[in-house]
């Protein structure tokens, strides 16, 4: 039997399915558009389209639900994960997510988090990172890094003014209820398939009633950081994932 022989001018990636052809409007070289396509490619591949329903609260991803086409509820700063608990108890069958940065998961919605985890609702918290409020002007976040500037610390985070980064997943992996999690970043092709992989694992854990996940994404924020997205791809890798180091934190 003569070997198949696949041209490279043969090969055709196509976008997920689900992805929307609304135009996103994430700055060049925002992490978020390439966390939408990996959420949108699991739960294609899982084939949950009609069973999925996904939290987007306030921040740059509040306009999520242009981009992936599942059901969305919207809910207010910090609170997705309350709002992801009662739909989740009211449609066990479906599968439910929240998708958030980390002022509001970290600050606004710390009280939120931290309870629906200790709870162990089964749910996906997907959390985005980059260490800083993005859509309201660059102000200091509870992750914001020892010395990093921002709009409302331009000489850089003074730890006796406004004390350390907040290592939330840490304290979230402490919790009896959450089954995984883990940190992931995808700033290069291996990054982006290993962050896939974590993504479909959280999903089945919610479906299999395991507990909470949680999947972080140390990301970038070139507007924010006032960098270039080359520069600002390197700056996280240098800088972010000392404080954040990627990979499992607690994996049941």
């Amino acid at each position: 039997m003569e070997a198949t022989i696949i041209s490279p001018e043969n090969l055709v990636y196509d976008k997920p399915r689900l992805m929307t052809d609304v135009p996103m409007h994430y700055c060049p070289g925002c992490s978020h558009g390439v966390i939408h396509k990996l959420i949108a490619e699991v739960i294609e591949e899982m084939g949950m389209e009609e069973k999925t329903i996904g939290v987007a609260p306030v921040g740059c991803a509040v306009f999520a639900y242009n981009y992936i086409d599942i059901d969305w509820q919207e809910a207010a700063h910090g609170r997705a994960p309350a709002l992801a608990t009662a739909i989740k108890r009211l449609n066990p069958d479906k599968m439910v997510f929240t998708y958030q940065g980390d002022g509001d998961l970290a600050a606004i919605g710390t009280a939120e988090t931290i309870h629906a985890c200790n709870r162990g609702e089964n749910i996906v918290i997907v959390f985005v990172n980059n260490a800083i409020y993005g859509m309201t002007g660059g102000q200091m976040a509870p992750t914001t890094l020892i010395d990093m500037p921002t709009a409302t610390c331009p000489q850089g985070r003074n730890v006796e003014l406004n004390g350390y980064p907040l290592k939330i997943s840490d304290l979230l992996a402490q919790l009896d209820g959450t089954c995984l999690v883990t940190r992931q970043s995808v700033h290069t092709a291996a990054a982006v398939r290993k962050a896939k992989r974590m993504l479909q694992k959280a999903f089945e854990n919610s479906m299999a009633r395991k507990g909470t996940s949680i999947v972080e994404f140390v990301s970038t924020c070139a507007s924010g950081w006032k960098m270039t997205p080359d520069q600002s791809n390197k700056w996280m890798t240098e800088n972010m994932f000392a404080k954040y180091p990627l990979g499992d934190l607690k994996n049941i």
